[in-house]
C-alpha cells in the first residue's frame, strides 16, 4: 500500500523524505522489522521508541513514524502529535478495517471479564459457531493460541488479528478491554457492537489516580457505541447492581440499546433478573426473569460473583442473536476460565484452590464462593504486585484475615519494588483490625509449602493472586512461576 495513501487520515506536522513508496507491513518493534515497513516509535515507560530507529533502518524499515524528529534519518520521517493515535488508523486502514466485517464484544471492568469471555466461547464453541477471543490469558482463534502479554494488545496488533479471523470467515470477536487501552488509544477507532460492564472496584489506582478516572476510563467504551458506520443494533449490558453500573444506565449520553443485569431489581425495559438463587458446594442454580424469556438455570459453577457473570453471558448470547432456549440449554455444561476457583488435583483430604483474586473485592468474592464449601478451615495465601495500586494493600489483607482461619502473607509480582515494603504495606491492614492470625513468609513457594503442610481433613488452601500466570516479575526480569504446578509439585512430595 502507497504511503501517502496510508497516511492521509492521520495528522501530520511535518514529513521528511518521500512518501512515494510502497508499504508491505507494520510494527512498532524494531526486532520485529522487515523491509519496507512502518515502524511506529512508540514512547515506552523504560524507553522511547526512537531510540531505536536504527535498527528498525537496518532490518528494512522505510518510514519512522514518531513525535520528534530524528535527526540524520536514513529514511522516510513522519512526524506526528500522537504515535499511539496514528498507529491505530493506519493499522485500519493497512488492514481494510476489519472490525467493520466482526460481531464485536467489549467486556469491561475490575472483576469478571477473564470468566465473561471464557464463558461466551464455550458456548459459542457448543453451537459450532467460531469466535475470536482477545483478553488477559491468551488471544485465540481457530487453531491459533497466543500469549497475552498485556489484556488488551496494542492496536497494530488487535487490527492484524482480526484481519485474520475475517479471512478464517469468523464473524465474532469477544475482547477484554482494560481501563489502560482505553486510555492508551489502544481500542481508538474500532466499533463495537456490545460493550459489557461488569463491576468498578479499587484497582489500577497507580495509574488512574481516583475512582472518577478509573470509572470514566471505562466509560469511553460505552460512549464509543454510538460511532455506528455499520448500521446496526448496538447493546450496553451493565450490571446495575454496581454503583457505577447505575451510573451507566443513567447516563442518557449513552444511546445504545442498554440491557441491565441484577439479582434484586428490573432496572431497565430490557433486563435479565436472577432471583431465588440457590448456593452449594457443587454448582448453583436461580430463576431467570428476563425480558427475553424466563427459565431455571443450573450451573457448575459456584459463588456469588459466578451468578453475574452468568447473567451478563446470556445478556451477551442474546444480544448477538442465539435462540433463548439455546443458550439456557449450554448454560449447564459451560466451562469456567483457568485460574479461577480452579482445584489442584493431588490430596484427598482437604483442597487446594488458586484463583487470580488479586483486589479486596475479588479476594472477597472468591472467599465467600469457598465458605459455602463449608470447609473445617480456610488457609489463605496471598500477595500484592509491586509497581501498582499501594491503597489496595491493606485492604486485601483486611478482607483476607477477616474471612480466613489463617493467612499466608507472601511476595506476588514484586516487580521492581522491595517485597518487605509491600508486604508492611499489606500487614498495616491486618494491624488496623488487630488481626494476628497470619504469617509472613516472603518467598511465595515456600509460603505455598507452609499452607499446604498447615492444612488439615476438610480444610480449603486458597493461593490468591495470579491464578493463571505462569510467571513472576522480580525487577524487570521474568522467570517462570505457576501457583498450581507449585502446589501439585508441594503436594507429590508432602502427601
Amino acid at each position: 500500500m502507497n504511503l501517502k495513501n496510508l497516511i492521509d487520515s492521520i495528522s501530520v506536522k511535518e514529513i521528511f523524505g518521500n512518501t512515494d513508496i510502497d508499504i508491505k507491513g507494520l510494527s512498532y518493534d524494531s526486532r520485529k522489522v522487515s523491509q519496507d515497513n512502518i515502524f511506529f516509535a512508540l514512547k515506552g515507560s523504560h524507553a522511547d521508541g526512537t531510540e531505536f530507529s536504527r535498527q528498525a533502518i537496518s532490518k528494512g524499515a522505510t518510514c519512522i513514524i514518531s513525535e520528534t524528529k530524528i535527526d540524520n534519518c536514513e529514511c522516510t520521517n513522519i512526524v506526528v502529535d500522537n504515535v499511539l493515535d496514528s498507529m491505530s488508523k493506519i493499522s485500519a486502514k493497512f488492514y481494510d478495517y476489519p472490525d467493520k466485517k466482526l460481531t464485536i464484544i467489549g467486556v469491561t471492568g475490575t472483576n469478571g471479564k477473564t470468566s465473561i469471555t471464557y464463558m461466551t466461547e464455550s458456548i459459542l464453541k457448543k453451537l459450532n459457531i467460531d469466535i475470536g477471543v482477545i483478553g488477559t490469558i491468551s488471544y485465540r482463534y481457530a487453531n491459533v493460541v497466543i500469549d497475552a502479554p498485556n489484556t488488551t494488545p496494542q492496536s497494530l496488533d488487535l487490527y492484524k488479528m482480526m484481519s485474520e479471523m475475517v479471512k478464517l470467515n469468523i464473524k465474532y470477536l469477544i475482547m477484554e478491554v482494560s481501563s489502560h487501552s482505553l486510555v492508551l488509544g489502544r481500542v481508538s477507532g474500532i466499533e463495537f457492537d456490545i460493550a459489557v460492564f461488569t463491576n468498578l472496584t479499587q484497582d489500577h489506582l497507580d495509574f488512574h489516580k481516583n475512582m472518577d478516572n478509573y470509572f470514566n476510563a471505562k466509560k469511553m467504551l460505552f460512549s464509543s457505541l454510538s460511532v455506528n458506520l455499520k448500521n446496526n443494533k448496538k447493546f450496553a449490558i451493565i450490571n446495575s447492581d454496581d454503583f457505577y453500573g447505575k451510573k451507566l444506565l443513567e447516563d442518557s449520553t449513552i444511546t445504545a440499546n442498554k440491557i441491565s443485569y441484577s439479582t434484586s431489581s428490573k432496572n431497565s425495559s430490557l433486563f435479565c433478573l436472577a432471583k431465588n438463587i440457590l448456593l452449594n458446594s457443587t454448582g448453583s442454580c436461580f430463576n431467570m426473569e428476563s425480558s427475553f424469556g424466563n427459565a431455571t438455570i443450573n450451573i457448575n459453577q459456584i459463588g456469588m460473583h459466578n451468578i453475574y457473570n452468568i447473567l451478563a453471558v446470556f445478556c451477551i448470547c442474546i444480544s448477538i442473536g442465539l435462540e433463548f432456549n439455546k443458550i439456557v440449554d449450554c448454560l449447564k455444561e459451560m466451562s469456567g476460565a483457568p485460574g479461577r476457583l480452579e482445584k489442584v488435583n493431588g490430596s484427598k483430604d482437604f483442597s487446594v484452590i488458586v484463583d487470580y483474586a488479586h483486589t479486596d473485592d475479588a479476594l472477597k468474592n472468591v472467599l465467600s464462593a469457598i465458605k459455602s464449601l463449608k470447609p473445617a478451615k480456610i488457609i489463605t495465601v496471598f500477595g500484592c504486585g509491586g509497581n501498582r495500586d499501594k491503597t489496595k494493600r491493606p485492604k486485601m489483607a483486611k478482607v483476607a484475615c477477616s474471612m480466613s482461619d489463617f493467612v499466608f502473607i507472601t511476595s506476588d509480582n514484586p516487580r521492581e519494588e522491595n517485597p518487605d515494603e509491600i508486604i508492611s504495606d499489606i500487614e498495616a491492614g491486618a494491624k488496623e483490625i488487630n488481626k494476628t492470625n497470619y504469617k509472613i513468609v516472603v518467598d511465595r513457594k515456600e509460603a505455598i509449602k507452609q499452607a499446604i503442610i498447615e492444612a488439615r481433613k476438610n480444610d480449603v488452601v486458597l493461593i490468591a493472586g495470579k491464578g493463571h500466570e505462569n510467571y513472576q516479575i522480580i525487577g524487570r526480569t521474568k522467570i517462570h512461576f505457576d501457583d498450581r504446578e507449585t502446589a501439585s509439585e508441594i503436594l507429590k512430595n508432602f502427601r
